[in-house]
């Protein structure tokens, strides 16, 4: 028995890394996935994989409220409800704070902080119906700073608060929210600095066990955050960082 036999959930940014790596972990657990990105092509070859009794690929901008509504009305066409919300898709914006083009600023924002208000305003109506979750993948660039990053980590840190917030308004109404906070995953995004030796040399030297993160890795704490196994955990930023936010800050000392 799968610990989402007949649940259904639904996976923004699910077209490549942590999102791809999430559908597949919740499918191979018995649930019922539904791919949601930008992009039909990376979204049909992800479900290309799964059985197609119990995947729904649904292409939408989650930028767009009206491409959310749409998004939540299929899944409850197609499976008749919705038990987990797992807000994924995400931009970023390298570069000084007065350098990037303030349209790069509200593009992540309207991604990576709309779209989850968007997603959970939405879903909340029927995961309240169900007792269900909401997982939000936030990052440690939203627990943080960063050099370079300032507009992802103001749209990060908004995720991470709003997390919090809304486990204190729905916990006692039955449905948990929590996030997901991973520090570097080898995806598709990150191929340029995986292609730099020397920046994963530093990457190594700063997260203690010595390596980026797997997509598969983050995949499967989402999952336990959805699961109930996790039926206590409520409002959660949980690292999945390799042990990097366990260091005060300082240089290797020995």
């Amino acid at each position: 028995m799968g610990r989402f036999n007949d649940k259904v959930v639904i996976i923004t940014g699910a077209g490549s890394g942590i999102g791809a790596a999430t559908a597949a972990r919740f499918h191979a657990e018995g649930a019922k996935v539904v791919l949601a990105g930008r992009r039909a092509d990376r979204l049909e070859a992800v479900a290309a994989s799964l059985d197609k009794d119990k995947a729904l690929v649904h292409p939408a901008d989650v930028s767009k409220l009206e491409d959310v509504e749409a998004l939540v009305e299929a899944t409850l066409a197609r499976f008749g409800g919705l038990d987990a919300l797992i807000n994924n898709a995400a931009l970023g914006a390298f570069g000084p704070f007065t350098d990037v083009p303030l349209e790069q600023y509200r593009a992540v924002m309207a991604v990576d902080v709309d779209g989850v208000v968007f997603g959970c305003r939405t879903a909340l109506p029927h995961l309240l119906k169900t007792k269900g979750s909401i997982v939000n993948v936030s990052s440690v660039s939203g627990l943080g700073g960063d050099w370079g990053l300032s507009f992802y980590n103001a749209a990060k840190g908004a995720v991470t608060n709003l997390t919090r917030a809304l486990a204190l308004e729905y916990g006692s109404r039955g449905v948990r929210v929590n996030a997901v906070a991973p520090s570097l995953t080898l995806t598709e995004m990150t191929a340029l600095i995986e292609g730099n030796a020397a920046l994963m040399a530093r990457f190594a030297d700063r997260i203690p066990m010595g390596r980026a993160a797997q997509a598969a890795e983050v995949a499967s704490v989402i999952a336990f955050l959805a699961s109930e196994d996790a039926s206590f955990v409520n409002g959660v930023n949980l690292p999945v960082d390799g042990g990097l936010s366990a260091s005060n800050g300082q240089p290797r000392l020995g």
